[in-house]
């Protein structure tokens, strides 16, 4: 099994501005949220993208991603029908072929040189399988996630063989089918924020969209959790950083998260010790 497709999601309509706000890179390069996100893809051996955008975003989605431009499809989702539906609106470009999908208003911060998108595709074609990145997360935050339920694959301690997948449970529903013998109590394993998944997915969510003509929308986690139940289905653990920049000071987050990993850091770490020193002696003259 080869990846060499990606899809990107960016049609949101709370979401659909973010990918082209931009910020400093870890190389020092001032480059667009989605310049970094297609970066990322790239690292990961792609060689082709969809992004899925709301009609008359194409160009200044192309534009955002400067010298990468050539290597992008645009699809539109015209009415927002939700998540698992805007995946499936790229199912022509997927055809018969396994692919990478990362959202539009996510940016990941590897520990060491591999890219989190690069071990996700390198465990996929290993296994030749569905893979998910997921994270420990707590159990506050579950109304943020999907997450996934199961057990450890043998001889491995970062991979797991999904049985459950729910999209943003209760605590309830968390502790009675969510639970991982290994996790600390309070933490669930929930969605990175990348997937490679096969051609099948593409079916499933097509016979679920069919399936919901009152207009009920469609998620990926429904049909991750049909998935389990048809083919393997694996969780890489993933202990690098999500930073979502669709939330309060989400932008700001991020971009802290990339200099203070880049090149700038040492830089980036004495203004802001310049700044806090500034603001306890503004504090302590009052």
């Amino acid at each position: 099994m080869k990846i060499t497709k990606a899809v990107i999601t960016a049609a949101g309509r709370e979401q659909r501005s973010l990918p082209l706000q931009t910020l400093i890179d870890r190389d020092g390069a001032e480059k667009s949220v989605l310049g970094i996100i297609v970066e990322e893809a790239l690292r990961a051996g792609v060689q082709e993208i969809c992004v899925i955008v709301q009609p008359g975003d194409e160009a200044p989605y192309a534009e955002a991603v400067g010298d990468h431009a050539g290597r992008l499809h645009f699809v539109h989702q015209a009415e927002p029908l939700g998540y698992g539906h805007a995946i499936h609106c790229a199912k022509d470009f997927v055809r018969q072929d396994p692919f990478l999908h990362l959202v539009g208003d996510h940016l990941y911060v590897s520990r060491g040189d591999r890219g989190c998108a690069q071990h996700v595709v390198e465990t996929a074609e290993a296994e030749e399988c569905s893979v998910s990145a997921v994270q420990a997360t707590r159990e506050n935050l579950l109304p943020y996630y999907g997450a996934v339920g199961g057990h450890l694959a043998p001889g491995r301690q970062d991979i797991y063989r999904v049985a459950t997948v729910i999209e943003k449970p209760t605590p309830t529903e968390a502790e009675q089918r969510l639970i991982v013998p290994g996790l600390r109590a309070g933490y669930y394993l929930c969605f990175f924020g990348m997937h490679v998944l096969t051609p099948l997915v593409m079916d499933i969510l097509g016979h679920r969209i069919d399936a919901a003509r009152d207009g009920g929308r469609v998620t990926l986690s429904d049909a991750l959790a049909d998935l389990a139940a048809r083919e393997q289905y694996l969780a890489l653990e993933k202990t690098d950083s999500r930073y979502d920049i669709g939330v309060r000071y989400g932008l700001l987050i991020a971009q802290l998260a990339l200099a203070l990993s880049g090149q700038d850091r040492d830089e980036v770490l004495s203004r802001l010790l310049e700044l806090l020193a500034l603001r306890e002696l503004g504090t302590n003259r009052k």
